[in-house]
């Protein structure tokens, strides 16, 4: 009789489980991204519907163009964005009231300035066109390479363009030079064999420079804090499937990002996702770039030599850092 109560207790437990939360129960959130290896967690935690699990109905809407997602938060097209930290550094400079709640990554190699193989330096860029989304991590990476070779892009001939039209305008010889990051950049790598184009730098030099960033405006962090919460443990768990089964996720997010897994995992080597233990670290002051009030100024200073803000940003105001701190 006792072993007939406790499978029928299981039975009810399990029959529990499989009925679907009530549509209260469940927030929908829209975040807009663009294709980057770095939001690998994220394509995981979708593909292995870890969303579900903490309440989510996570919409992860990508955009071709860098430079749109900062207007995509503050136009409420979507509730949250996964962006760079210069990107969010220029929007409050034109008085855009977004914030970080939590770091991502930081680019390792996965950003660079590729030329043809004329070219060995940045210094070799002098009055050659190159190819770059303005206001975008692209934009920012080539103005620094430029900054610390004592030139400007004054010294250049930028030509705007969407990242992942880069390696074809390459390809065809439109441009001697471009700014972009991968899989793009392992594209142009490929290209006749291998033959043509080369890296000259990349963010593996300035570590913590390019950095991912999770943000939403202060309007939406007063009245969602659960649901940031919750999206942000659904990222950790993402990425704890990673480290646990590599080539597994590799193909999840080889799906979502339009490659095979090999080549995901590749990519992967030039990115440098944010574990929990670390999460505080870049909203501290620190020495270096992986500290967002050091790469906050490096950003401020460029932005203001390029004329793309008027007025330094004050970086304690770009960041919330309550989320992490009650990580647990």
């Amino acid at each position: 009789m006792q072993l007939k109560k406790l499978v029928i207790s299981a039975a009810l437990f399990t029959a529990a489980l499989a009925v679907p939360l009530p549509a209260s129960a469940v927030t929908p959130m829209k975040l807009s991204l663009t294709t980057w290896v770095g939001y690998s967690p994220f394509y995981v935690a979708a593909g292995m519907d870890m969303y579900k699990k903490h309440g989510l109905e996570v919409s992860l809407k990508t955009f071709s163009d860098p430079a749109m997602l900062p207007s995509s938060v503050t136009s409420k097209a979507v509730d949250g964005s996964l962006m760079t930290y210069d990107q969010l550094v220029g929007a409050v400079a034109q008085g855009q009231k977004i914030k970080v709640v939590m770091p991502i990554d930081y680019s390792n190699g996965g950003d660079a300035v590729l030329a043809d193989k004329s070219i060995t330096k940045i210094t070799d860029l002098k009055g050659k066109k190159v190819a770059y989304s303005p206001l975008s991590p692209s934009d920012f990476l080539i103005s620094y390479a430029l900054k610390i070779n004592g030139m400007s892009t004054k010294d250049i001939s930028p030509i705007n363009m969407a990242p992942e039209a880069v390696p074809s305008a390459m390809a065809s010889k439109a441009v001697q030079a471009g700014v972009t990051y991968e899989p793009n950049v392992s594209q142009i790598l490929a290209t006749g064999g291998g033959s043509q184009f080369k890296t000259i730098y990349t963010s593996k030099e300035a570590p913590g420079l390019i950095a991912d960033v999770m943000v939403f405006d202060e309007a939406y962090i007063k009245k969602n804090r659960k649901p940031i919460a919750a999206l942000m443990q659904a990222y950790l768990e993402g990425l704890a499937y990673m480290n646990s089964n590599p080539k597994e996720a590799s193909e999840i997010i080889g799906k979502a990002i339009g490659v095979s897994g090999k080549e995901v995992l590749a990519q992967l080597t030039g990115v440098y996702n944010i574990p929990a233990k670390e999460m505080k670290l870049p909203f501290m002051p620190g020495k270096d770039t992986k500290s967002y009030f050091v790469s906050g100024e490096v950003i401020n200073e460029i932005l203001m030599n390029s004329k793309q803000i008027k007025t330094p940003v004050a970086i304690k105001t770009t960041l919330d850092d309550s989320f992490v701190k009650a990580l647990k």
